[in-house]
Order: structure tokens, then sequence, then C-alpha cells
């Protein structure tokens, strides 16, 4: 994925902008259906403030690049937002369909969101967006698309569902609340600046208003951009370095893990060739009660020093743990319930079960008899859920000392299909 500053807040795309956009959107939505005034006040927009910004937009006083100027492109052989280095804050949202969404009304709706996020992560706003001054500052601004199994059924039929694509296995240490599982349609809208997050979220909701309802949404983020040095691995809320052992973006490795292909699934799967699996897992983390346990407990409830993430055995974030390494009494350094070990799959690490991680913390706030109610909102991409995830999850719901102070409330799954190409739209594999 290329990375590049905007190149001008009134910069418009060959076969997204101007009139004839306008006039194949308001078909797209159907007589009646389109924003009306709100979309003419946008193209009256668009006129007035083309050639605002220029290069002097994307420069601050020193002469340096604008984190805010920079854009992530849409269009491509994968979707954007996943291979790639996290940006600060997240918002998830969960969609239901309106009972009765036809085919038809499932790829105009495909259509609208598509041409949207294909504007708005370049730097251009939507074209019923009544606030347009908010798109000049992308912050590398990601929208991603997941499908859940009735979505997927009204394009090609029940039969057409893969198995796979249902809510996971049931987990001892579930304790998952409704209103934060499944979902038909799912938004990921990512990037460093959390106004740009609020507001292409609005906006997108707005595309969806005729189509779907709100089934969930969660909020999270992570360190602010510029606070940390490039490639810092992220803090859960725990305080434990979270995501070390995770495919780096761009290497073999992680097309190997991630990316599905011809060989990853049955023939009737082709439509996600290029695509993924994607698990949202929404955990909350008993802080309060995490605040009783000593700092040693800690890091032997995880395997890894606290300060640098080191593993027991090592010195080094990045170290390989030694888990055959005992005490002068014959212990295991790195106890057998420890969190590290359980996650590797075996005592020497199974290379099968791994998966990417793009974890944002969440929190609500102190409540009436807890100073905190926050936690994870842990997402995972695999090329294959049930050969990488699911054992690895089985792993750590029979055996995993963590759990004491972590509990799993809400759980949804979707396939998340192959990038859009250019004047396409994400999810047209599904109707091919």
């Amino acid at each position: 994925m290329s990375e590049c500053p905007v190149a001008g807040h009134g910069g418009r795309s060959p076969h997204l902008g101007g009139q004839s956009g306008a006039i194949s959107r308001r078909a797209l939505f159907g007589a009646g259906a389109a924003a009306g005034v709100g979309a003419a006040a946008a193209i009256g927009t668009d006129l007035a403030l083309g050639g605002q910004g220029g290069d002097d937009a994307t420069l601050t006083a020193a002469g340096t690049e604008l984190n805010g100027t920079r854009t992530i492109a849409f269009h491509g052989e994968h979707q954007a937002g996943i291979e790639m280095v996290p940006q600060a804050f997240e918002n998830l949202v969960a969609l239901s369909l309106f009972q009765g969404t036809t085919k038809d009304q499932l790829q105009r709706l495909l259509r609208i969101l598509s041409d949207d996020a294909a504007r708005m992560t370049q730097g251009r706003y939507a074209l019923a967006d009544s606030e347009p001054e908010f798109a000049a500052t992308p912050a590398r601004l990601t929208i991603t698309f997941g499908f859940g199994p009735d979505l997927v059924a009204i394009a090609r039929g029940p039969e057409g569902v893969p198995s796979w694509l249902a809510p996971l296995p049931a987990f001892s240490i579930d304790r998952l609340e409704p209103r934060w599982n499944g979902g038909d349609l799912l938004l990921q809208v990512a990037s460093d600046d959390p106004t740009t997050v609020a507001h292409v979220t609005r906006m997108l909701l707005k595309d969806t208003r005729s189509f779907a309802g709100v089934n969930w949404f969660q909020h999270g983020f992570r360190s602010a951009h510029g606070s940390q040095p490039e490639g810092t691995t992220a803090r859960n809320l725990l305080g434990q370095v979270d995501g070390t052992v995770n495919p780096v973006p761009g290497s073999a490795d992680f097309d190997r893990v991630v990316w599905r292909d011809d060989t990853t699934g049955p023939a009737d799967e082709d439509w996600l060739v290029g695509g993924t699996t994607m698990v949202v897992r929404r955990i909350e983390m008993l802080l309060d009660k995490w605040d009783r346990l000593d700092r040693t407990g800690r890091e032997e409830t995880v395997g890894r020093r606290l300060d640098d993430g080191a593993p027991l055995t090592g010195t080094n974030e990045h170290d390989d743990p030694d888990f055959d390494a005992t005490t002068p009494v014959g212990f295991p350094v790195i106890a057998e319930f420890s969190h590290i070990r359980r996650a590797r799959g075996d005592a020497k690490g199974d290379s099968k079960l791994q998966m990417f991680r793009r974890g944002y913390n969440y929190e609500l706030g102190p409540t009436d008899i807890a100073v905190s109610d926050a936690g994870h909102i842990f997402t995972a991409f695999q090329a294959d859920l049930m050969t990488q995830f699911v054992p690895m999850q089985q792993r750590l719901a029979d055996l995993d000392l963590l759990n004491e102070w972590t509990s799993p409330i809400g759980s949804a799954v979707f396939a998340i299909p192959p990038g859009a190409p250019e004047g396409g739209f994400v999810g047209q594999t599904l109707f091919d």
C-alpha cells in the first residue's frame, strides 16, 4: 500500500468526481433516496473549495509533511487497514441489514460505500458531506469492510455461506453479552486523527441508514501518533506489551498467515481469494482486581517483563523465550500457565497457529462500583479461521492464568473480501 500526502483539498479523481459522479450517485440511491440538498451543497462547496489547500497545506512551518495529509490507497488487491502499522484510533461498527434486503439493494449499498470510502481515504469528502472541511486531514485513514453470514446469503444464497462464517464455538471463558455479538456488515474506520474517525463513521452511517441499522459500535485507541518511536509494540491497559509475536506487514510470512489464495478453501469460496477472515473479540479487563496483584505475579502470569516486554528468560523484547529453562529448584522459569506459553501453540511454538493481531484499547470510564470499565478490542486476521484461530483460542481457554483478569464479552466473525479495483467496489466478487 502506498502512502502519499493529499495533493490538494479540491482534487478530484477521474472516475469519482465531477457533475457526472453526482448523477451516478443519485441513480444508485434511487429516486428520492439521495441526500438531495446535502448532496447539492457538497457539490457547490466542491466548486468553491477547488484549488484550496495546495502544497502549502501539507507542510508545517518547518517545511515537513503533516501526518494529517498522509493517505493510504483504497483500491488494490487487498483491502487497506490490515497490512500496515495500525493507526492511533479506530471505530468498529457492525450493522444488521433490514429484513427483505434484496441482492440488487445490497450491491447498490456496497457501491455507495465504496464510492465514499475511495473519496474520503484520499482526503476528499463524501458527496453528501455538509462538513467537507473535515476531509482535509485523512491522517492515514483506512476503511475496511467485512461481511457476515446473512449478507453473504443474500448475494450467493444460503448454500453459498462458508461453514466457518458463523459464531465461534463456545469457550469456557466466554461471558458473551448479546449487545456485542454478530453483525451482517462490518465497518472498520481507522485514522491517526480521532475527529476524522468520528466524521467518517458518521458519513458511512448516513449511507447505510436506508439499508441497515446499527447492531453494535466499538471505539478503540492506541498510543497517539508520534508519542513513541515507529515500530514500538503497543501496550494494552494491563500494562502488557501486546503484539510482540506478530507477522511483519510486507513479509512473505504475513502473506502466508493472512491472505487467502485459491488453495485456502473450497472452490465455491473463490470470491474470497485476496481477502481474509476476521475475528472481533471484546475483552473486558478486570483492572481493579489486577491492581491487587504484585509486579512479580503479573510478570509470571504473562511470561514477560512488563517494563520492556522481554521474555522472563531473555533480555530484549524479541528474544525467543526458552521454555525449557528452569529455576534453581527445578520449576519452569516461564510457567506452564503463562500467557506467552499458551499463546505459542506448543513448547516450541506451532507455526500453524498464527494470526495477525490488530488490537485496540477501550475505556468507558469509572462506575459507582469500579475505578475502571475498560478492556481490549481484540481483532485477528487469518487465512483459515478453523485451523489458525479456533485451536489457539481453545488453548487459551483451557489454561491461561490471564483468564483470571480478563473476560470475553463480545464475539463476531466476518469474511473480509479482497480489495476493490479502480472503478469497482468492495465485495463485487460476491456477485460474479
